[in-house]
C-alpha cells in the first residue's frame, strides 16, 4: 500500500493569547504511521510567537494518573504526546497579557500539539500507562531560568483532572509541584520555574 495522507497540518487559536493548538500532518501505510512533529517553514508561517526552532527536545514517560506541571518557563514550547492519552492544562500567568488568568484544558493524543508561549504555564495528567509527552523548547533549560510555576491542585483554579489524585502520593505528584504556590499567591519572576 502506498502512503495515505490522513490529516493535513491544521491549527487554531485559543482564549489564551499566543497559545495555538496544532493538528499534525499524518500519513499511514502498511508499516504504520508518520506524523510531522515540527517543520520549520510551517511554524514560521504561523508568525511571531510561534516556535521557530528547537534548541532542546525532551521526552517524558509518565505513569497513569501522574501530573506534571503547571510550569511556565521563559521559553516557547511545542508540546504533545508521542504515545498514549493525556489531559493538558494551560494557564496564562503573564501579568501584562490580555488573557492573564485564563485557563484552558485539552484532551491530548498523538497528533494534537500546543504551542505554549513563554510565561504560560502548562501541565498534563497521563491517562494511560504508555503516556509519552514530547517537549520541544526554543531555548535550552537551565536551573536558574526565569519563569513561573503554579500548584496544579490549586483549589482556586479547580482544574478537573480526569483521574483522582492523592496529593501526598509522590508517584502521582512531585514534592516540588505539591509545594508550588496557588495562582492567587503568585509573584511572577520571583523564582525559577521547575522543569517538567
Amino acid at each position: 500500500m502506498s502512503p495515505t495522507l490522513l490529516t493535513e497540518f491544521g491549527h487554531r487559536s485559543t482564549p489564551i493569547d499566543g497559545l495555538i493548538v496544532i493538528q499534525t500532518k499524518r500519513f499511514d501505510d502498511d508499516r504504520g504511521t508518520i506524523r510531522e512533529i515540527f517543520r520549520e517553514s510551517i511554524f514560521r508561517d504561523l508568525g511571531e510567537g510561534s516556535i521557530q526552532s528547537a534548541r532542546q527536545v525532551n521526552l517524558t514517560s509518565t505513569r497513569r494518573g501522574a501530573i506534571r506541571g503547571l510550569h511556565g518557563e521563559d521559553m516557547t514550547k511545542l508540546v504533545g504526546l508521542a504515545a498514549g492519552r493525556g489531559f493538558g492544562a494551560y494557564l496564562d500567568a503573564r501579568p501584562d497579557s490580555a488573557s492573564f488568568g485564563t485557563l484552558i484544558t485539552l484532551e491530548l493524543e498523538p497528533g494534537t500539539q500546543a504551542i505554549v508561549p513563554s510565561g504560560v504555564c502548562n501541565g498534563f495528567q497521563a491517562l494511560t500507562h504508555d503516556c509519552l509527552y514530547l517537549y520541544c523548547f526554543d531555548a535550552e533549560w537551565t536551573p536558574d531560568m526565569r519563569g513561573v510555576a503554579v500548584n496544579p491542585l490549586d483549589p482556586g483554579l479547580a482544574i478537573a483532572w480526569p483521574l483522582a489524585i492523592d496529593p501526598h502520593d509522590r508517584s502521582l505528584l512531585s514534592e516540588k509541584d505539591a509545594s508550588l504556590p496557588n495562582f492567587s499567591d503568585l509573584r511572577p519572576g520571583e523564582a525559577p520555574a521547575e522543569q517538567e
